[in-house]
């Protein structure tokens, strides 16, 4: 790439919705770098508040704001301006013609439309209003226009245009210009795609997101990762929308910068936390995208104690998520074996304190840990599967006890916490809880036996008087008659297979409580 350097017919535009430094960066343009500004509405207003020269659009167009101020800024005076080619004679000849003086910055960001949508009970009209459509085209004009204009999307952006006017006495280089372009560029197809992502969410009531004709997932403020699953794979952590939410919204308290796997395993152990968010405290314990524990307890150093027990050798090295803000006597249980994150919806000043004793020890606080992503994007070879989230609320009022034996109001408690944690188990999925604590898990294997057998291995002597939860249905009778040959008392599962019948008839004879959700929930 060549460098070029241009000398800069002094004129700016600004017209911002986000005025955050605005002032500041007129007054060193008019007063260090003899700047003319020409602005337009509230921006206009607050610069001549400020004491600064500016010009109204309205004046320099000629023409006044209509319509209630939806135009502005589209005049061929302001676009003429933007796009002119001041080296060219026919563009030269052109803007005398017309009276339209070249400008050399265009200051613009858009209207707070993610800002407006994000807020409870907007109305589909007060959301059209923040479509911006002056500002879009000015940006994408004067970024299509770089050779001659700079364009400033961002507040972020203006000191490090008065350094590049600083360092070349008060020229701006084609690389720079280049590279404001391509922000702008990304910031206004960010912005596009919030509004597709709006106006398809509002039109899901009528129609499904399968009718769609296109689909846009568009990810901004990157963030280098030192690898991804493994050393040799490169990764890069986006945020999805303006507003940072999820856990670019999360607070680092200390810790080694989060990794690849640490986002995976967190939002994982997120997801878990969230069917128990508003319950007892919680702790949950991931190990590679599964639980390896979870416990419901009076307290949360009880809960997080019986989560780390019920599979101590998997906690290590884990993710553990908390529901309760972190306090002294659960950030004191933490520093007695080794892991990687710990996330809670706040943290005490004195567990903070403790945890310091953990030097590498991420500890995050991230106040909603209920709200996740509303669908699941895969990348397929040449294409892209999307689905909605299963976040379908689990129902106990509409399951069916299909055995003769009928369930305790304790043993449907347990069979409630059980089907929870098993809809966040990898497929084929098997728990064993009791007393809300999970004691076996089976995840991942080929059938559902093997999940089952290693449930049931890893619960050992617990199993006694347990509870067993089947993310699938049991085609045949076989891990029943081992469930209750292990002590297991209750089984729940969605059912729907043409052989339910003989798994409920082993069930009977056996003396087994069994309930069909009548839901599947695999995770693949």
């Amino acid at each position: 790439m060549t460098s070029t350097s241009v000398a800069l017919p002094k004129i700016a535009l600004l017209s911002v919705s986000n005025k955050t430094g605005i002032i500041e960066l007129a007054r060193v343009l008019v007063d260090e770098w003899q700047f003319q500004l020409i602005s337009s509405g509230g921006t206009a207003k607050a610069l001549k508040d400020a004491g600064l020269p500016v010009t109204k659009v309205s004046d320099y167009t000629g023409s006044p704001e209509i319509l209630g101020g939806r135009v502005k800024t589209l005049h061929p005076k302001v676009h003429g301006g933007i796009l002119a080619r001041p080296d060219l004679a026919e563009d030269s000849q052109d803007l005398q013609a017309n009276g339209i003086n070249a400008i050399a910055l265009v200051v613009v960001n858009l209207y707070p439309f993610e800002q407006t949508v994000a807020k409870p009970g907007v109305s589909i009209d007060e959301a059209i209003e923040q479509i911006d459509i002056g500002g879009p085209a000015m940006i994408r004009a004067s970024a299509k226009n770089h050779r001659y204009v700079s364009v400033l999307s961002n507040p972020d952006q203006y000191g490090k245009y008065i350094d590049a006017l600083k360092t070349n006495h008060g020229e701006t280089s084609l690389e720079f210009r280049r590279s404001l372009a391509l922000e702008a560029f990304q910031h206004t197809q960010t912005y596009d795609a919030a509004i597709a992502r709006y106006l398809s969410a509002q039109m899901e009531s009528d129609a499904t997101n399968s009718d769609a004709q296109s689909y846009s997932l568009e990810g901004i403020n990157p963030k280098p990762l030192r690898y991804g699953e493994n050393p040799h794979q490169a990764a890069t952590w986006y945020q999805v929308g303006a507003n940072p939410v999820g856990w670019s919204a999360a607070q680092q308290l200390q810790g080694k910068e989060l990794s690849y796997n640490n986002l995976l395993d967190l939002e994982a152990a997120r997801s878990i936390l969230a069917e128990f968010v508003d319950g007892l405290p919680c702790a949950v314990i991931v190990k590679h995208n599964n639980p390896c524990g979870v416990a419901l307890a009076d307290s949360l150093v009880e809960a997080y104690q019986k989560a780390f027990a019920a599979d101590s050798t998997s906690a290590f090295g884990g993710i553990v998520a908390l529901n309760r803000s972190l306090d002294g006597d659960t950030a004191q249980a933490l520093t007695t074996t080794f892991l990687e994150c710990v996330v809670a919806p706040s943290c005490t000043p004195e567990a903070a304190s403790i945890l310091q004793a953990k030097a590498n020890l991420r500890v995050l606080v991230l106040p909603d840990l209920l709200t996740g992503s509303p669908e699941i994007v895969k990348a397929i070879a040449g294409g892209l599967l999307v689905q909605q989230s299963d976040d379908l609320a689990v129902k106990p009022d509409t399951w069916q006890v299909v055995t003769q034996k009928q369930p305790t109001s304790a043993q449907m408690q347990e069979l409630i916490f059980a089907w929870k944690v098993c809809r966040h188990v990898k497929s084929n999925a098997i728990a064993v809880t009791a007393n809300c604590t999970t004691l076996g898990i089976g995840a991942g294997q080929m059938n559902r036996v093997g999940s089952a057998q290693i449930a049931l291995i890893q619960a050992g002597d617990r199993a006694k008087g347990a509870i067993l939860a089947s993310d699938g249905f049991f085609p045949f009778d076989d891990s029943v008659r081992s469930a209750a040959a292990a002590g297991i008392v209750a089984i729940v599962q969605p059912g729907g297979s043409i052989r339910d019948r003989d798994s409920i008839q082993a069930a009977d004879e056996l003396g087994l409580v069994m309930v069909l959700t009548n839901v599947r929930h695999f995770l693949h």
